[in-house]
């Protein structure tokens, strides 16, 4: 199997990325729901957890390991990498790079969390992009956690209101010099929120996020054990769910975004 863990559901939308990419595979997924949010804790707390959770999914003999949270990629995947040499890890980061590319107006704006906005992994991909465009960036606290909820209780009221105003609090959205006209979803959940997102700020603004760049990174590392004799050869893409919190959140996350409707366990 390759491992994917997240800090909750938000992972879900790397995970949707992941199975489209590589069909065949079978995967793992853990939401350490019981310990979140990462984003709005402190960066050993995001280190202790991506190291508890990594240990059960190398105790698994998965072949790869996706780390599907920005925070915890910010925090942990030096660790990680520490730890386990030979195991291919492939992290999530905001998707600067590529909306550089899309932006016509040279203004972008990011969305994240504040523990990756304040993260040195992140500063460094900014000073990466220095010179290229102007970016403004929007911890948005509260934002994960809301995504979570209405996934078992379909209530959006409160994504919609939190996505109005932190986009209100970036700045204006357009297609004129100086506006912003590409948005950059900095964590795992918020693809969730893009349908809100893309009401909010029209058609002639730009959302992009990770998801497929990290599948396709996934499969290029992947790729010399494909069809390697120390792993079984992949099945119909079967998912095993288990969450470290309530198990009806994940289940509901999993049946509304994927549709998956497979029996989440508790870890």
């Amino acid at each position: 199997m390759i491992g994917v863990f997240d800090s909750g559901v938000g992972g879900l939308s790397v995970l949707k990325a992941l199975r489209e990419e590589l069909p065949h595979e079978d995967f793992i997924y853990i939401a350490d729901s019981g310990h979140a949010p990462y984003g709005e804790r402190d960066e050993a707390h995001a280190i202790a957890r991506s190291r508890a959770v990594a240990a059960h999914l190398v105790s698994r003999n998965v072949k790869a390991l996706v780390i599907a949270c920005n925070t915890a990629t910010a925090a942990a995947i030096h660790s990680l990498r520490a730890d386990y040499p030979l195991l291919p890890i492939i992290g999530v980061e905001p998707a600067l790079k590529p909306a550089v590319a899309l932006s016509k107006t040279g203004h972008i704006a990011v969305l994240a969390t504040r523990s990756t906005l304040g993260s040195g992994r992140f500063q460094a991909l900014l000073d990466s992009q220095a010179g290229l465009a102007r970016f403004t960036l929007q911890a948005c606290d509260g934002l994960a956690d809301a995504i979570e909820r209405s996934a078992e209780n379909r209530d959006t009221t409160e994504i919609i209101a939190s996505c109005a105003r932190y986009t209100r609090a970036a700045g204006i959205f357009g297609t004129q010099t100086g506006q912003i006209d590409t948005l950059v979803l900095g964590c795992t959940h918020y693809p969730f929120a893009r349908p809100y997102l893309e009401e909010l700020l029209g058609p002639h603004v730009q959302i992009v996020d990770n998801g497929q760049a990290v599948a396709r990174q996934t499969r290029r590392l992947c790729a010399p054990m494909l069809n390697s004799p120390s792993f079984p050869a992949p099945s119909s893409g079967q998912v095993d769910l288990f969450t470290t919190g309530q198990p009806q959140t994940l289940q509901a996350a999993a049946g509304r975004w994927l549709g998956l409707v497979g029996l989440v366990k508790p870890l």
